[in-house]
């Protein structure tokens, strides 16, 4: 928790990856569930996603596919040189790239909608919105670099060690209904 001055507190964590790499967050609820604190935390800088262009041989249409973690750190110089134009900082951070920086107002010609699957539900497709902050290409692949329109939220809990950890996906299944009938009450 980061002091804002006269004793009062920023609620704040920092998640972090296997690979060392951080994420500042904001702790925007504080959830007990079977005498177990969760927080429901959205990182402090914009997300990013960086998508590529395919072709699809059988509909002879483009279609946009998430860019593999693999590929990231090939493509984030150039991610992070294109943004830097339009003055936000790329980070590198745990989860999910970020950017500082104020993003520019979103507008209908530069939002789109994906139809995504939820594994987690079944096959239930889901439309997630992005804005486009950006376009280039690599090695003749056009990329887009975009923010989620939505907040991205995530789930921990604290550690022995008081260190909040990302709750698995298992333990989310489980106490989900849960989470939502708490987070539903404080809401109302």
């Amino acid at each position: 928790m980061e002091n804002i001055g006269d004793g009062l507190y920023e609620p704040s964590v920092v998640l972090t990856d296997e690979t060392g790499r951080s994420l500042p967050c904001s702790v925007e609820r504080s959830l007990e569930v079977n005498n177990h604190e969760y927080l429901l935390l959205m990182p402090i800088d914009a997300p990013i996603e960086i998508f590529t262009w395919q072709s699809d041989e059988e509909s002879a249409e483009d279609l946009l596919m998430d860019v593999e973690e693999s590929d990231i750190d090939t493509l984030f110089p150039t991610a992070k040189a294109v943004l830097a134009e339009q003055n936000l900082t790329l980070y590198r951070t745990a989860l999910t790239l970020t950017a500082s920086g104020e993003l520019p107002e979103a507008t209908d010609d530069d939002c789109f909608t994906l139809e995504l699957a939820d594994v987690e539900a079944g096959s239930d497709l889901e439309a997630e919105e992005f804005q486009i902050l950006a376009t280039f290409f690599y090695k003749d692949d056009e990329y887009t670099v975009c923010t989620p329109l939505e907040p991205l939220l995530f789930f921990a809990q604290k550690n022995l060690q008081g260190q909040p950890e990302l709750v698995s996906p298992e333990e989310f299944q489980q106490i989900r209904a849960q989470l939502e009938d708490k987070l539903f009450d404080v809401l109302e």
